[in-house]
């Protein structure tokens, strides 16, 4: 019998991360280390501490004491899942509240660690890791949303640039409005007068992040009948959201479809994080808005990777992380990677950066679904594509592998694709997860999912738009009627004369 799990990677040690906000206290608790992380246990509390304290000056007396009972727990649940460390970061309400302090230690002893509690400045520069962790070249300005203060700072790559914070967070932005959404915007428009790096931001990216921001593009996805929802990397059209936005920051939100499916305790910050977000676009004239599901706890995460981890890329080590679960042989699924890209050069596609690393994910999660009934095996590895938590990639991207999939598994078919599926991958996407599902359903008879064979097949040209694939000649024996059709199906699809043959 085997014994343990196999569905961990083995080479993880668990670490916890508890994240004290103004509005939230979450702990997450990681797998390990990495640049994709995976996340073992997720728990959150809304405990408020931050509300009131614009008038008080004081943490609420009522959530820190529902905080202090629940960090036994949360201590309790990080030891029992093994985590070898536990980080604590506390952000605006417990830096700035006069009992705030206190409130601190008290933490600290029942949580048995030192808290960090991060500055203005540390909490803009984990923002943006978070950011560039989760994106992959981002470009633009990132905007974390908290209970207590906004932190607006500028990414490109891995630079950080400008930054600033400002008391815009959701709970106080309630308190300093006295719950008036018109008096909300007047605030937030002249607050962010003080944020010059915005001027910037013209048609580049606003990466919105934040558990209001986060709720807000929820509704919008159920508003408008999204066909995807997860929730990293959503993207809502600047100048289609402005009704939207406006409608919310009205504090008119119980008419909104899907308003049901956001839990009462975050529906009355959505009208301020809706006002806030309104004036950004006004001031900044982003290009388009994108939501992050990382932020400050990720970007702190981030900050523990070494140089060489920082440098990979996230969608790529979580495809790999996942090939290796779940496929039979992840050194196959690299083979196919790499011969993928030589046959696309061979064929005289062109793929920008991003079509590049799409492809290569593609391979390595092209036999995650062998286990499934064959009949499903396809709609299996879909779903999970379209659904797993990756990060640096967006949703027509995630399409496009989904798709990929499909087709690999299911056959070339247009019929078996869902219209709101093939509208999000566009119609280049579609069309590219076509020829490389085609071009899958070929190498798979041929090397049975196993390494060894795919970096031996090679196409050998005869004319301008004629080629063939040539199989060694010491596997001679793989050739067969079903390869010839998998071929000719590939050539149609390609719009190329393509055979196979033996190499003498």
């Amino acid at each position: 019998m085997i014994s343990g799990s196999q569905g961990r990677l083995q080479d993880r040690r668990p670490l916890s991360i508890i994240d004290i906000g103004s509005n939230s206290i979450r702990l997450v608790i990681y797998e390990g280390i990495a640049r994709s992380p995976t996340i073992l246990f997720n728990e959150k509390m809304l405990a408020g501490l931050g509300r009131g304290i614009v008038s008080t000056g004081r943490l609420d007396p009522e959530a820190v004491r529902r905080a202090v009972y629940e960090f036994g727990r949360f201590r309790a649940l990080s030891e029992q899942a093994g985590a070898e460390s536990l980080h604590v970061i506390a952000t605006a309400a417990a830096r700035e509240a006069g009992n705030g302090e206190e409130f601190i230690h008290r933490a600290e002893d029942i949580l048995g660690t030192r808290i960090n509690v991060l500055s203005g400045r540390e909490e803009a520069r984990f923002s943006a890791l978070g950011v560039i962790s989760a994106f992959h070249a981002p470009d633009g300005i990132a905007g974390d949303l908290g209970g207590g203060s906004l932190e607006l700072v500028d990414v490109r790559g891995h630079d950080i640039g400008d930054g600033i914070t400002l008391p815009l967070g959701g709970l106080r932005l309630q308190d300093m409005a006295k719950n008036s959404t018109a008096e909300a915007a007047k605030i937030v428009r002249r607050e962010l007068k003080r944020a010059e790096l915005l001027d910037a931001g013209a048609g580049r990216t606003f990466y919105a992040v934040g558990g209001t921001w986060r709720n807000l593009a929820r509704l919008h996805m159920n508003a408008i009948g999204y066909p995807l929802l997860v929730m990293h990397h959503y993207e809502m059209d600047v100048e289609r959201s402005v009704p939207f936005l406006e409608q919310v920051a009205s504090g008119d939100i119980d008419r909104i479809r899907g308003i049901d499916r956001i839990s009462k305790s975050r529906r009355a910050l959505l009208p301020y994080g809706a006002a806030v977000l309104q004036e950004i676009v006004r001031t900044m004239k982003p290009g388009r808005i994108v939501v992050s599901a990382l932020g400050v706890r990720e970007g702190y995460l981030y900050s523990l990777l070494s140089d060489d981890q920082r440098a990979e890329d996230p969608l790529i080590s979580a495809a790999e992380e996942l090939s290796i679960l779940r496929s039979r042989s992840v050194d196959h699924a690299r083979e196919l990677a790499d011969w993928t890209g030589t046959t696309f050069e061979t064929f005289g596609v062109v793929e920008s950066p991003d079509e590049a690393r799409y492809r290569r994910a593609a391979c390595l999660l092209a036999d995650i679904g062998w286990r499934a009934h064959p009949e499903y095996r396809g709609t299996q590895s879909l779903n999970i594509i379209a659904h797993a938590s990756f990060i640096g990639i967006d949703h027509p991207g995630r399409a496009f592998i989904a798709l990929t999939n499909l087709f690999r598994h299911e056959g070339i078919y247009d019929d078996i694709v869902s219209p709101e599926m093939r509208a999000l991958a566009t119609p280049r996407y579609y069309e590219r997860a076509k020829l490389l599902g085609a071009l899958m359903r070929v190498v798979y008879l041929l090397s049975a999912s196993m390494p060894g064979v795919i970096p031996r097949l090679e196409w050998v040209r005869r004319g301008d738009r004629a080629l063939t694939l040539l199989i060694p000649s010491d596997k001679a024996g793989l050739m067969g009627e079903r390869p010839e059709g998998r071929v000719a199906q590939l050539a149609k699809v390609a719009g190329l004369d393509l055979r196979i043959a033996v190499a003498d």
